[in-house]
C-alpha cells in the first residue's frame, strides 16, 4: 500500500509540475476523483538579508586584471592573478649545433615575451584607458590546493627578491593595430610583455634575456623540460601580474603564453645556408595552477549591505550574496502526513534609480541557490547544480525564479531531516547549527564542455563563482513584507 501511495503521489506530482501555469489556479483544495488524492497549496514567508563573504574560491582558468571604481560604494575593486605555464611533455628543439644565436660559445634567444590574450566579451570599462601592469617572477611554485580570492602571492612571500620584474603600459584598444586587422573575425586583443632585459638566475648567472636562460637550461638539463611539473619546479615557477597604475578597466584574459624565439640552420645539402626562425612555447592551461586575487573594501561592502532595509544585494567579484532563511519547520509541521509536490519562489530585482552609464555594472545573468553549509565543498570540488541542495536559474522577467520544476522541495526535506536526525543525537543541535535552514543566493559562471562544437549553448558541466563585475539589488524579505514561497502538498483522502 505504501509503494502504491508514493507511486500515485509521484505520478500526480509529474502531472501538476509539468505545467507551471496550473499551480497558480490550484485552490486550497483540489480532489482527484480517480485516485482520491487531495492537493492543497499554501504560501509561506521567506526572510532575506545581505551576506558579505570574506573571500570566494577561485577556479583555475578565470584570469582578471585591472582596477575599477564601484559606483555603488565609491571604492576600488582590483583583480590580479598568478599564472604558471604548461610545458608540453618531452618538448623537442633542433640540435644544439644547429642553433645560430651564439655568443662566446653560449646559446642566446633572439627574444622572449609573455602574451596575455583578452576576452572581449567579459572586459569592462574604458577601452582607451592607459593602464600599467607589473609582472613579477615567483621565487618558488605556489603550493597546490585550495586558493581563495584573498590569496596574495606578494604578501605571502612568493615573489623572488631581486628577481625579474617588468612594468608595462597598455590599453585594451591598441592604437598601433590597424583597423583592417581589428575588423577581422579572428582578431583578439593581446598584451605583449617583452622579457628582453638581462636576467640573473638564482645561481648568479646572468643571461642576455629570460629566453636565453630557458634555452641554455634546455640543453644543459633536458630532464627539467620533461613535463610541466619539472619545468615549474626547476625552471619557471610562474609569474604574478598586477595593476600598479591606472583606473577604469577590468580585463578578462583567455590565456597567458610564454614564447622564446630562436634561430637555427637546417644544415642539409639543399638549404645549408638557410636560417630558420622558430619558438618554444608554454601556456596557461587547466593542468597547471592559476589563481586570482581580488581586493575590495570589505568595510564599504558591509556598510552598503546594511544601509537599506528594502533590498539585498548580489555583487561580484567576492562582493555580496543574499542569505535566505527558509520556513522549513512551518512547511513540514503544518502538513505532517502530506507529501511535498513542489516548492517555488522568486527573488524580484529592484531596478537601480541611478541613470545608466558606461560604468554601470550588469546584473548577474546566472545564480545559484545553495544550502549555506554546502557552499565551501560545492565550489572546491567544482560541482554542478544537483537539485538536491544546489539549484540553478537565470535572470528572467526581472527576477531570479525557482519554479516547481526546480525541486526545491528536496532542499526543504533535506534540511528538515538533518534537523530531526541532529536532535535525536543532541537536544542543542539547532543552537549549534544556526545555518541549518539557511541558503545563499549568489552569482555564478559556467564551465562548458571544451570539445563540443555547440559549447556556447551546451549545458554547463560545472559552476564556479562569477569573477567579473556584476551587481543588482533584490527585494528584501522582511517580517512585515516577506518574499512568498508557494508549496503544493498532496495526500490520499483515506
Amino acid at each position: 500500500m505504501k509503494l502504491k501511495y508514493h507511486l500515485a503521489i509521484a505520478g500526480f506530482a509529474m502531472a501538476i509540475c509539468s505545467c507551471d501555469e496550473g499551480t497558480d489556479k490550484v485552490g486550497m483544495s483540489l480532489t482527484s476523483s480517480n485516485d482520491n488524492i487531495n492537493v492543497t497549496t499554501q504560501d509561506f514567508n521567506v526572510l532575506t538579508e545581505s551576506f558579505v563573504p570574506d573571500s570566494v574560491y577561485t577556479y583555475n582558468n578565470e584570469l582578471y586584471l585591472g582596477r575599477i571604481t564601484d559606483p555603488e560604494t565609491g571604492t576600488t575593486v582590483a583583480s590580479s592573478f598568478m599564472v604558471q605555464f604548461n610545458m608540453m611533455e618531452n618538448t623537442l628543439m633542433p640540435e644544439k649545433e644547429k642553433i645560430t644565436s651564439i655568443n662566446d660559445g653560449e646559446i642566446e634567444a633572439d627574444s622572449c615575451a609573455i602574451f596575455l590574450t583578452f576576452d572581449a566579451s567579459k572586459t569592462f570599462g574604458d577601452s582607451t584607458m592607459a593602464m600599467k601592469l607589473r609582472i613579477s617572477e615567483l621565487d618558488h611554485p605556489v603550493a597546490d590546493g585550495v586558493h581563495y580570492t584573498n590569496f596574495d602571492p606578494a604578501k605571502d612571500g612568493y615573489l623572488r627578491q631581486n628577481g625579474l620584474s617588468i612594468s608595462h603600459m597598455y590599453t585594451y584598444h591598441d592604437m598601433t593595430v590597424k583597423d583592417s586587422v581589428r575588423a577581422l573575425s579572428s582578431y583578439q586583443p593581446v598584451i605583449s610583455i617583452r622579457l628582453n632585459n638581462p636576467y640573473t638566475d638564482k645561481n648568479g648567472v646572468t643571461y642576455k634575456n629570460y629566453g636565453s636562460y630557458i634555452l641554455r637550461n634546455y640543453f644543459e638539463h633536458r630532464q627539467y623540460f620533461k613535463n610541466s611539473f619539472n619545468f615549474i619546479h626547476q625552471i619557471c615557477p610562474g609569474f604574478y601580474v598586477e595593476t600598479i597604475d591606472g583606473q577604469g578597466l577590468m580585463a578578462h584574459f583567455i590565456s597567458a603564453q610564454l614564447l622564446v624565439y630562436y634561430s637555427f640552420k637546417d644544415q642539409d645539402e639543399e638549404a645549408k645556408d638557410e636560417v630558420y626562425h622558430s619558438f618554444m612555447s608554454a601556456s596557461s592551461t587547466d593542468e597547471v595552477l592559476q589563481t586570482i586575487t581580488v581586493k575590495n573594501d570589505k568595510a564599504a561592502l558591509k556598510k552598503l549591505a546594511e544601509s537599506n532595509q528594502d533590498y539585498t544585494f548580489l555583487k561580484t567579484p567576492a562582493g555580496i550574496f543574499t542569505e535566505v532563511t527558509l520556513p522549513v519547520d512551518e512547511i513540514k509541521s503544518s502538513h505532517q502526513s502530506d507529501s511535498l509536490l513542489s516548492v517555488s519562489v522568486a527573488f524580484p530585482r529592484v531596478n537601480n534609480l541611478e541613470p545608466l552609464t558606461q560604468y554601470t555594472f550588469d546584473a548577474p545573468k546566472k545564480v545559484l541557490l545553495i544550502q549555506k553549509d554546502s557552499l565551501k565543498t560545492f565550489f572546491e570540488k567544482v560541482e554542478n547544480y544537483n537539485n538536491k541542495y544546489a539549484f540553478y536559474t537565470s535572470l528572467s522577467k526581472n527576477a531570479y525564479s525557482f519554479s516547481s520544476s526546480s525541486d526545491i522541495n528536496n532542499l526543504i526535506v533535506k534540511m528538515y531531516n538533518d534537523r530531526m536526525a541532529g536532535l535525536k543525537q543532541d537536544p542543542n543541535w539547532v543552537e549549534k547549527h544556526p545555518n541549518w535552514n539557511k541558503a545563499l543566493l549568489l552569482p555564478v559562471g559556467e564551465i562548458k564542455p571544451a570539445s563540443s562544437s555547440s559549447s556556447a549553448n551546451a549545458a554547463p558541466i560545472a559552476l564556479i563563482h562569477e569573477m567579473g563585475l556584476t551587481t543588482t539589488r533584490i527585494k528584501r524579505g522582511t517580517v512585515s513584507d516577506p518574499i512568498k514561497l508557494r508549496v503544493i502538498y498532496a495526500h490520499f483522502n483515506n
